[in-house]
This record gives structure tokens, sequence and C-alpha cells, in this order.
């Protein structure tokens, strides 16, 4: 084999080496892309993930609009699609502007122009570790609650006693329909390990199914005007009218009375 062949040779092969590197980089960029869209923080008003991912140019100019550097544009290593905005809560969280520069300043509506109010916003969820979170485990702290721009809403507290003693646990509670996931929460928790994290509600909320119907939840049934006690509340049924109670009231059961009364 002559000098020129052996050449052709050598080269042919480095070129089919450089593909066959290329496309494993490549498919290990789609596949950490795919894992990376399911626990990226977007910023407010961002489409669900299938449709933010297909409009957004990755331009960058509502990470530029963000006053707080709060949107950073992911790299192949971060935890979001390649070029795309997200924020980490823990280390700066979103301040929640009242004008929304970021979604104004977005070209293309992946970044849901029809959200007029922060508060209407859904970025994430917070979610509570009991285990480590320091008011579930007996002491004061509350940092979350009075950190909280929604507060009284997103995060309450609930008074309860301590089982050794009388005094007093202030327990913060997380109500999903009125969390923002700004992650103020997350920044602020003094624990060495963020008690409390903000995520995808995809991944901690459940869905109950329309079969199931929860009757407390349905307004009662009305007729000429009064609600009908005890009818079953069921849409679009004519509500049956109340029966006035024939014969002598029923006895109680000493032993509800017992127990109604804690025993005593």
């Amino acid at each position: 084999m002559d000098t020129k062949r052996r050449q052709f040779f050598v080269d042919t092969a480095r070129k089919a080496a450089l593909v066959g590197c290329g496309a494993t980089v490549w498919r290990w960029l789609l596949y950490t892309d795919a894992q990376a869209s399911v626990v990226a923080m977007r910023p407010p008003g961002a489409l669900t993930e299938k449709d933010f991912s297909s409009q957004c140019i990755k331009c960058g100019q509502c990470a530029s609009a963000c006053p707080y550097d709060t949107l950073k544009m992911a790299t192949p290593a971060d935890a979001a699609v390649t070029g795309t905005p997200y924020f980490t809560p823990r280390q700066v969280p979103c301040y929640m502007c009242q004008d929304l520069p970021c979604t104004r300043a977005c070209p293309t509506g992946a970044l849901s122009p029809d959200l007029k109010r922060i508060e209407d916003a859904r970025m994430g969820l917070a979610v509570i570790d009991r285990e480590n979170c320091l008011s579930w485990q007996g002491l004061r702290c509350e940092i979350c609650y009075r950190v909280c721009p929604v507060k009284g809403k997103a995060i309450t507290l609930e008074e309860r006693r301590r089982d050794i003693s009388l005094h007093a646990m202030f327990l913060p509670i997380v109500h999903s329909s009125d969390c923002t996931g700004c992650g103020l929460c997350e920044q602020a928790c003094p624990t060495q390990e963020a008690a409390i994290r903000v995520v995808s509600p995809k991944l901690v909320l459940g869905k109950i199914g329309e079969h199931y119907r929860l009757g407390w939840t349905e307004p009662m049934p009305q007729l000429n005007g009064q609600t009908v006690a005890g009818a079953p509340s069921v849409p679009g049924a004519a509500p049956a009218p109340a029966m006035p109670h024939e014969g002598p009231a029923p006895s109680k059961a000493p032993g509800m009375d017992y127990l109604n009364n804690g025993g005593l």
C-alpha cells in the first residue's frame, strides 16, 4: 500500500471517529435536556414545559430585563434545557416585580403576556420537609411565613400544642392555590439545607379524579330560595322537597353523647 492510500484510510478513520464522538455528545445533550426540563424553575408566565421549549428562541432578553439577575441562561451542565432561562431559588429567588419586566421582554410569548399580576404566577410550588423544618421540630422559626410575599395565603401558620408540654407550635402550611413558586422562602430558610424547597408542581401534586364526588364542596340544592338539607347535590337534577318529620323524635344514643363530651 502506497503512502497516499495509507494516508487516505487514516484520514477516513479520524473523520469517522470525530463523527461518532459528535453523535455521542449530541445524544448526551438531548438526554440531559430531557431530564432537566422536569426540574427547571422557569420565569413567571412560562407556558407548559413542552410549549415553552418550542416557543423559547433562547434570546436571553428576559434574563437581561431581570433587575435582580435572577434568571440565568442554561449551559449543558445546568438543570435546564440548554440556552433557556431558569433560576435557582436557593441562590437568587424571584423577587416578584409588579411590572413583570421579564415577561414583557419575551418576544415570542413563551412567557405569556396574559399574565397581568405577579401574584397569579405559578413558577413552582413550595414543599416543606417536616423532618428538618425547625418549626415542625418544635422550635420557633416562621421565617418562611414572614418572608412570603403572599403572606397569609400561600403560607399560613397552624397553632398546635406540643405533646410533651403546653407550649404551642406554629407550623407553616403551604397552600398550592396561592403559592407563586418565587422561592423567597427557600432562600431565607436558616437550615443548612433548605427545609422548604420550590419544585415543579407536577412532581408533588396528584389529581383526585373526576369520578370522585366531594359533596361537601358542592353547593347545597335550593327549593324556593331555601337550602334543602340532606338532599343530594346532583348537577342538573331537581332538588327534593323537604319532608316534615312524622312521629316521635328518635332518642339519642347515650354512647354518642359520651363520645361527644370527650369521654367525661
